[in-house]
């Protein structure tokens, strides 16, 4: 794909709407639609990196209720001709078809190459890769099984839902004090994912999102790990004019906060 003079490919991820409460999630996603109304005429793809929403499952007659606002939002830009690309995270990993049926997203559930201007990039939502963290890489592989998704879907809507969303608040209970800061390139676990992946292959750029800190880490051979940050603290997003890549903030106040090392 060559991307057309004065067109950009947009990088985003972790909104996870419908957390901490209805008002401030509405409050959020209102924004978000504000950003994609604000690039909609320079965009000439959109990645979307995992965790558009805090739980989605999708049930064999019934989708979580809600979102209206984004989901037809993301319709109006498909319509338009803007192809967007979508990565589940660890908690909308329940994706089916409804995106491809109805938004014609395609969904993408492990991370992906993609050339873009004769650039190489490699994107995914980021959980469960690198070293350690066994017991969630378990529990990922139980969730990602058909027959447990299956067992899932058992439940009325009013049981599955509240569960999960116990889950939802656990997981970020027990990640937020990491997600404030850097840990050193031994500490990231994503970079040292990126560096195994670099010794058997060469990218430009390296684009996750799950750390929910915007990080923009340059290896020694010139390649780029960028982590996307979120849309609850930081509102930054990456851009891509077919020459290089930039990491920024929807709210100029907080680009200071993106770590560049």
């Amino acid at each position: 794909m060559q991307i057309a003079a004065g067109k950009n490919i947009f990088f985003i991820s972790d909104f996870h709407l419908g957390t901490p409460d209805r008002l401030a999630s509405l409050q959020r996603e209102r924004y978000i639609i504000e950003f994609l109304d604000s690039i909609k005429h320079e965009a000439a793809e959109i990645f979307i990196v995992g965790d558009l929403f805090d739980f989605w499952f999708e049930y064999k007659t019934v989708v979580p209720k809600g979102y209206v606002r984004i989901l037809g939002k993301l319709a109006t830009l498909t319509d338009a001709g803007i192809p967007i690309q979508f990565f589940v995270g660890n908690h909308d990993m329940w994706m089916k078809n409804y995106f491809e049926k109805e938004l014609s997203i395609p969904v993408y559930y492990e991370p992906k190459t993609f050339i873009r201007n004769g650039k190489k990039f490699l994107i995914g939502h980021g959980d469960g890769l690198g070293p350690g963290d066994g017991g969630y890489k378990l529990l990922k592989k139980i969730f990602r099984n058909k027959f447990s998704q299956g067992l899932f879907g058992v439940l009325p809507p009013v049981f599955g839902v509240g569960i999960a969303n116990y889950f939802s608040r656990k997981s970020r209970t027990a990640t937020q004090q990491t997600d404030e800061k850097f840990l050193g390139e031994e500490g990231e676990w994503l970079i040292q994912y990126c560096k195994k992946k670099l010794s058997e292959e060469n990218f430009d750029y390296m684009i996750f999102g799950h750390r929910h800190l915007p990080i923009d880490y340059t290896f020694p051979n010139g390649t780029r790990y960028i982590n996307l940050g979120d849309w609850i603290r930081y509102f930054s997003y990456a851009s891509f004019d077919g020459e290089g890549l930039e990491l920024k903030s929807y709210d100029p106040k907080l680009d200071y906060k993106i770590i560049r090392k």
